[in-house]
């Protein structure tokens, strides 16, 4: 009918096919010649960042598909000295290689092509994040699986109705073309599993394929074997259908990890913006409506989002985000500046000529090195569920078919395929992912982003909570300001406003609104100090900003009349050439919402505040930190710091919210750091979160819903431990099929996903978070 439509309507010549309708790929023992990576423009496609030095380097790898991939992808440090470390993404297929300059690129990927794992070099998507290609030769492995399956069962009706009155040499028939229909399926369908358990037995482990592949390979011999004697009808449907019913496994579990993915998507998820600056107009935009081309600008201690060009001002680049090297690196006008640096100084105009990197800035921020150890509970105890199941299972069955072989050998083979084939420790070593990996998804659509799944176990585990006061529990868009002291004219606030301008802290942020009638000025120097202040240098003019102390270190005398004026507001000191002006004085604008939020968290944790501030405000703040003596104020940074060590000896697991500018050594000396902000880059690689301000409010359900995450897990770890206790004495006992147990298989893994995402949802739904 298909046939006769099509050829009414004149569209069979669609389907012909050219004399070369397609490429396919020969195995060769030769490798490529890659020796035109080497060439400059094409080998900045791939490297994300280069010095004298080190270098870094990305590449999609196709091929990449279990843990043993994994495994010898992240030693490529063996095969060459000058490899210095590799690290894989494994849902978005990418592998980041460091490694010395002088190793050419052409050399690396040799090497990669070299054992198996030949990087995706189409250029014309390296200027766009990479999408994953649906895996095409998955669907045709299945509809191969599928055509032989439907056709062998076809064939084998005369043993189901037991019809013994046709001719013998058709009943032979039957099964020789059968066995011929299961050809391409043990061969081509199947070969996934061979390959799995080679490439384990090659890296020296025992995959979970290996007990798959042996059921596969016992099942498919037994059935030639009595085709072939003619002693028995085989199980060609049971094995036809068994590659057929894992496959289809297989893609809805791959294609429910693409959506449960978690690769930390900065364009949806990520909240935080950058300044472009269009027809002289600054704009925030957020990182996902960021486009090569892009004028932007960056200000002290942020993070530049993608690789650029140097327009003008002073580059003064930290790229410890990237190689660990904290010696900042000057760079001049037309330079690369490479993503992941951070500028230190005043306002750098770039010009972005790549896209911004979604897992390369998440692999920068996820790798940064710290202090921290980074063990996660569960995913261990999944690791070692996987580990010791394979043996275990073995040798059940082995067990099994000496225990049975008396009866038969037929049957002996049957119970050892059947045991191979129904347990699985899928259940156990999905169930973490898959949970961890929604409730992040979950977490990001309320703009609470995290580093990695450690994290949510770090917050779960909380047992005290420590705020920052300026920028976390006060806020930058609501507040009053005034100037007291020496009249500040036109110029004296241009030159005020351009000092602001350049700093992150939130004060920063309150007097740049103020004065935004001013005209401003290119500074030709900008340095800011953590906790004290900001100098900044145009023409003959030297701006100090920030607190008493920090003046009178650089011997700025203030008169007596102002330094004994009151104490009731947050006040930033202001000295021009060494002449003490005034303050500014900033009567703090609290988030309500977040302080009422604060005060049910004592019921459940220990909660502190730290502040620079003075102590002016503790009578109102103990209305919501009901503890007096946990009010800590007059604090710098290094103070702050050094507490939250003091408190980590006290409780099990210390949170730490603050600003991600000032608070960079608190965020990572504490068990969970949590960096809020407003609209800008002003983040700390030392923060394991992320958290838009106006959703800091949320902070209890938010650690709740991290508990919810663990309860799942231990919920699927209960019913993967039943399921295989369960269909592994059923098939020891003889009474399940091989092709019963393909059934079951899978459906264990999709209970696993269905309760992983029922579970995670709802939580999220009781919390307030949908």
């Amino acid at each position: 009918m298909v046939y006769e439509i099509l050829e009414e309507n004149n569209l069979c010549n669609y389907y012909s096919y050219s004399d070369n309708p397609g490429k396919s790929k020969k195995n060769s023992f030769e490798s490529k010649d890659y020796s035109y990576l080497d060439i400059d423009e094409l080998k900045d496609k791939f490297v994300n960042y280069s010095d004298s030095e080190i270098s870094q380097a990305s590449f999609m790898i196709p091929d990449m598909h279990c843990s043993s991939c994994i495994w010898l992808l992240e030693n490529l440090t063996r095969f060459d000295e000058n490899i210095l470390e590799s690290k894989v993404n494994f849902p978005a297929k990418k592998l980041f290689v460091k490694f010395k300059t002088k190793l050419k690129l052409s050399t690396l990927v040799t090497l990669l092509d070299r054992i198996g794992y030949e990087p995706d070099l189409s250029f014309e998507n390296l200027d766009q994040e990479s999408k994953k290609n649906t895996n095409r030769s998955l669907y045709i492995k299945l509809g191969i699986a599928g055509f032989a399956f439907g056709n062998v069962m076809m064939l084998s009706f005369p043993e189901y109705l037991a019809i013994t009155d046709n001719p013998e040499s058709l009943g032979n028939f039957f099964r020789y073309l059968m066995v011929a229909l299961s050809i391409p399926v043990f061969f081509y369908s199947a070969s996934y599993y061979y390959v799995s358990t080679w490439k384990g037995l090659k890296s020296g482990t025992i995959n979970i394929d290996f007990p798959l592949t042996l059921g596969i390979l016992a099942l498919y011999f037994r059935s030639l074997f009595e085709i072939f004697t003619d002693s028995g009808p085989g199980y060609l449907d049971s094995f036809t259908g068994l590659i057929f019913l894992l496959l289809i496994g297989k893609i809805f579990q791959t294609k429910t990890y693409d959506f449960f993915n978690f690769e930390r998507n900065f364009k949806s998820y990520f909240p935080i913006s950058v300044v472009v600056k269009k027809d002289g107009v600054e704009t925030p935009v957020p990182l996902s409506k960021l486009e090569k081309g892009n004028k932007i600008l960056i200000r002290n201690n942020e993070v530049i989002p993608a690789d650029s060009y140097l327009l003008s001002g002073n580059a003064n680049i930290d790229y410890s985000f990237v190689t660990g090297e904290s010696i900042p690196q000057i760079r001049k006008v037309g330079d690369k500046i490479f993503a992941g640096g951070r500028q230190h100084g005043g306002i750098i105009e770039l010009e972005l000529y790549r896209d911004v990197s979604q897992s390369y800035l998440t692999n920068l921020w996820n790798e940064f090195k710290q202090t921290k150890k980074l063990i996660s509970v569960y995913t261990n105890l999944s690791n070692l569920i996987s580990k010791y199941f394979v043996y275990i299972l073995l040798t059940i069955s082995i067990a099994a078919f000496v225990f049975w072989l008396p009866s038969g050998w037929v049957h002996a083979v049957t119970v050892f395929s059947s045991i191979l084939i129904i347990a699985c420790p899928c259940a156990a070593a999905l169930s973490t992912p898959f949970t961890f990996g929604n409730t992040l998804r979950l977490l990001g659509k309320n703009q609470f982003y995290l580093k990695n799944a450690v994290s949510l176990e770090k917050i779960a585990q909380t047992k005290a909570i420590v705020f920052d006061k300026t920028g976390t529990v006060t806020s930058n868009k609501y507040f009053g300001i005034e100037f007291v002291g020496t009249t500040l004219d036109d110029f004296e606030k241009t030159l005020v406003k351009t000092s602001v301008k350049n700093s992150l802290h939130p004060l920063s942020k309150i007097i740049y609104k103020h004065l935004e009638e001013s005209l401003e000025v290119k500074p030709d120097l900008f340095n800011e100090f953590a906790g004290l202040g900001t100098e900044c240098v145009t023409g003959e003019f030297k701006v100090l900003t920030g607190s008493l102390k920090y003046l009178n270190n650089n011997g700025i005398t203030v008169s007596d009349k102002l330094s004994v004026d009151s104490h009731e507001t947050t006040k930033v000191h202001i000295a021009i050439n060494n002449n003490y002006r005034g303050y500014f004085k900033i009567t703090n604008s609290y988030r309500t919402e977040v302080l009422d939020s604060i005060k049910k968290l004592h019921d459940k944790y220990e909660v502190f505040l730290l502040s620079g501030d003075n102590d002016s405000e503790r009578e109102y703040l103990s209305k919501y930190f009901l503890n007096a003596d946990n009010l800590h104020f007059n604090m710098s940074p290094a103070d702050k710091r050094d507490f939250i060590l003091k408190i980590k000896n006290e409780f099990q697991s210390v949170m730490m919210i603050g600003d991600g500018l000032n608070d960079t050594g608190a965020l990572g000396s504490s068990d969970t750091g949590i960096s809020v902000t407003e609209d800008l880059m002003s983040f700390t690689p030392s923060s394991d979160v992320i958290l838009r301000a106006d959703e800091l409010s949320k902070i209890g359900n938010f650690i709740k819903l991290a508990k919810d995450s663990l309860n799942v897990i231990k919920i699927n770890l209960v019913i993967s431990f039943i399921y295989n206790i369960v269909g592994v004495t059923v098939a020891v006992q003889g009474n399940l099929t091989p092709l019963f147990a393909a059934i079951l298989m899978p459906l264990s893994s999709i209970s696993v996903i269905l309760i992983s995402f029922t579970g995670t949802v709802l939580a999220s739904k009781k919390r307030g978070l949908l």
